[in-house]
């Protein structure tokens, strides 16, 4: 049986703390080339990794010329396609295409605030998620779609022309929200309100999933016709065992618990996979609220009024060690109207999970991923990324897993998922979708020094901070013959290369 470990190889440094200098990594196997969204350059970082334990930068791609921000970064046959948002974000994106040497060949406009990208798996299109956020006034509120980009008459000829757009115009909102889908911005339409985050492919490149984080739904997209069907995802329920939480930062240790709470799945990352034909999806549960000046939904549930039925031992339940400092929406829960709170509800599942090709939940994580980093790192439990941070995101998302990549090695399949807060990689046996099995984690943060400098760079003995993307790359495909795992980290500005080899199983669930 294979299993999977993670053993480091090399890393790249930009030196670059906490301005998104390692966001989103593609790779290129023909050229061994990494290519890795640096924010704060506005550009994608071209790296060699043909020898992997030094990776080394050769160059960049400068894309300011485009707009106001660089999102996302995909390749496949020698193209690399990157997601620009304008200088205002609620107008129109691009998409840039070059070679892997970094020379432009086309662009066309996308929808606002192309947040995500990737090619169809036959390379024949581009799918890319809009977000459409609003301004912090909310007086400006762009419409979230997916478009479609057509690259059978070459990448090179590209016009406006082979651009289509998925749009979510048409949906009644009453019919939604009663399905589930939170549809609760300012005056907004549904179109307006629905943001996508994060876009899969399916393996025939005929169908497109997109997560839409903060509607907690899932966008099914088909891609000859751009008719696109919403899935609801429902609700976790933090009260039923294997399902706890910590709650709260200030309650002065690892307290995972059951607690009257349900939590919104709101996945960010979204992958495919297939078992026996049939396609399955996997989800790393982030969680997002929206926090915006003239809009936020944020509560504390101390500053709630809570229903005395629902909630008899209100008192207890809203101390600051107890639940009074968890973070949940304003949106929901008086389900009767009078004013106070008959329900809870927190952002993100703090898990990973599988669903079916229509939305059904197959498999969740439960509190695992709590449990595994209490275990493994608990001076950085549902750390932040600061230092000395320990239990500081507890009251909000917890380890936040928002990467994930999914890897196939021999027979079996695994999801590598990363921790945003706490910093890490879980790795998990996927092979039967309904029965994961927990491999290992690998944190390479030291938590015990700090994470700046006097001079205010950062502190090269920290390590990894923050895995904001996961990319696999099969045996056949990797300069070293074995497959790795590459990771990009957001707040320490790193990227680094993983080998995946064997590991022995553990058991969470």
């Amino acid at each position: 049986m294979s299993t999977a470990q993670l053993n480091q190889l090399g890393t790249y440094a930009t030196g670059i703390f906490a301005e998104s200098a390692a966001e989103i990594v593609a790779f290129d196997a023909a050229t061994d080339r990494l290519f890795v969204v640096n924010g704060a350059d506005f550009a994608v970082d071209i790296l060699d990794i043909s020898n992997p334990t030094v990776p080394s930068k050769l160059s960049a791609i400068d894309v300011s010329a485009f707009g106001g921000g660089v999102n996302s970064v995909a390749v496949s046959g020698g193209i690399v396609a990157i997601a620009i948002e304008a200088d205002i974000k609620q107008d129109p994106g691009m998409v840039a295409f070059f070679d892997t040497s970094g020379n432009l060949i086309s662009s066309v406009v996308v929808g606002a605030l192309p947040d995500s990208l990737t090619f169809t798996p036959d390379g024949r299109k581009v799918d890319v998620a809009n977000e459409g956020e609003p301004s912090e006034d909310y007086t400006n509120d762009a419409v979230g779609s997916i478009s479609i980009i057509d690259l059978s008459g070459g990448v090179e000829n590209l016009s406006q022309t082979a651009v289509t757009t998925a749009s979510f115009e048409g949906f009644d909102k009453q019919t939604l929200i009663n399905q589930g889908i939170r549809i609760f911005g300012p005056n907004a339409s549904v179109a307006q309100d629905l943001e996508p985050e994060f876009v899969t492919v399916s393996s025939d490149s005929t169908t497109a999933w997109v997560t839409l984080q903060e509607n907690n739904a899932i966008a099914k997209v088909n891609l000859a016709n751009g008719q696109v069907e919403l899935l609801p995802l429902g609700l976790k329920d933090y009260s039923l065992p294997g399902n706890g939480i910590d709650p709260s930062n200030e309650d002065g240790g690892i307290n995972i618990r059951e607690v009257p709470v349900f939590g919104l799945y709101q996945p960010d990352t979204i992958a495919t996979y297939e078992v026996g034909g049939k396609t399955y999806l996997v989800t790393a549960n982030e969680g997002d609220a929206r926090d915006y000046e003239a809009f936020s939904e944020e509560a504390r549930v101390a500053d709630l009024v809570l229903d005395p039925t629902a909630f008899p031992d209100a008192a207890n339940l809203q101390k600051e060690e107890n639940l009074g400092r968890l973070k949940v929406t304003t949106t929901l829960g008086d389900t009767d109207g009078d004013g106070d709170y008959d329900q809870l509800f927190a952002y993100g599942g703090r898990s990973f999970a599988i669903w079916d090709e229509t939305g059904n939940l197959v498999f969740d994580s439960g509190d695992a991923l709590e449990q595994i980093t209490a275990e493994q790192v608990p001076n950085g439990f549902n750390s932040d990324d600061e230092a000395n941070a320990f239990d500081d995101r507890s009251d909000d998302k917890g380890p936040e897993p928002e990467a994930l990549a999914i890897g196939q090695i021999g027979n079996r399949t695994f999801a590598f998922v990363g921790l945003e807060r706490t910093s890490g990689i879980a790795v998990f046996d996927i092979s039967n979708p309904r029965n994961p099995q927990f491999q290992e984690y690998v944190n390479n943060r030291n938590f015990n020094v700090p994470i700046t400098l006097a001079d205010g760079s950062v502190n090269p003995a920290v390590g990894d901070v923050s895995p904001e993307s996961l990319t696999f790359i099969s045996a056949v495909d990797s300069p070293t013959g074995r497959p790795l795992l590459v990771a990009a980290n957001e707040i320490s500005g790193t990227t680094t290369v993983y080998d995946v080899g064997p590991a022995i199983k553990g058991d969470y669930f």
